[in-house]
């Protein structure tokens, strides 16, 4: 449900805040399949003031370390 959403990207937005010090745009990338996880990330990120990158994690391994550097 929503509501479920809702309580699950509010806590780990309140995660992310305590333990990594997310401030309005951060980078946070994101190396999820499609999935709920993957929407639940999202909006955590976008609750803590962060902005996401997503990564495919298909994408060969040269590809994300580019990316991520």
């Amino acid at each position: 449900s929503y509501r479920e959403l809702n309580n699950r990207a509010n806590q780990l937005a309140h995660y992310l805040r305590k333990n990594y010090a997310i401030k309005p745009d951060t980078l946070v990338t994101l190396c999820l399949a499609r999935s709920e996880h993957m929407l639940i990330s999202i909006l955590a990120v976008l609750k803590a003031g962060g902005a996401y990158v997503p990564i495919d994690p298909s994408y060969p391994d040269n590809r994300i370390r580019y990316i991520l550097e």
